[in-house]
């Protein structure tokens, strides 16, 4: 793999992060009004299982390429890959950070 098609992978692949966490947030956000309270039992069980997709889908995100790179021999593409996809994520943590801390009244 090239070096710029490594870092539009971990640009896709970052971008996929956010816009799952984004969707994630927003059920977080208006779960109560969809679902209404959950009794028992059911509302830990949902959390736990929506908690392991998650888990799930954001690690094929992060490793997915980077495992298939470093098993076909590929060691450097694929570290390489995984740390711009953090570094993508770290850039938008802190800018999404940034802008609540000078929005906050």
């Amino acid at each position: 793999m090239t070096n710029k098609s490594i870092i539009t992978r971990s640009i896709i692949n970052a971008l996929g992060v956010i816009v799952y966490v984004l969707l994630v947030a927003s059920i977080f956000t208006v779960g109560k009004d969809i679902f209404g309270p959950m009794p028992g039992l059911f509302g830990p069980f949902v959390f736990l299982l929506l908690f392991v997709l998650s888990a799930a889908i954001v690690g094929s995100l992060i490793f997915g390429k980077p495992a298939f790179l470093f098993l076909d021999g590929q060691k450097k593409e694929a570290l390489t890959m995984f740390l711009y996809t953090i570094l993508w994520l770290f850039i938008v943590t802190f800018c999404t950070l940034a802008v609540v801390a000078i929005l906050r009244p």
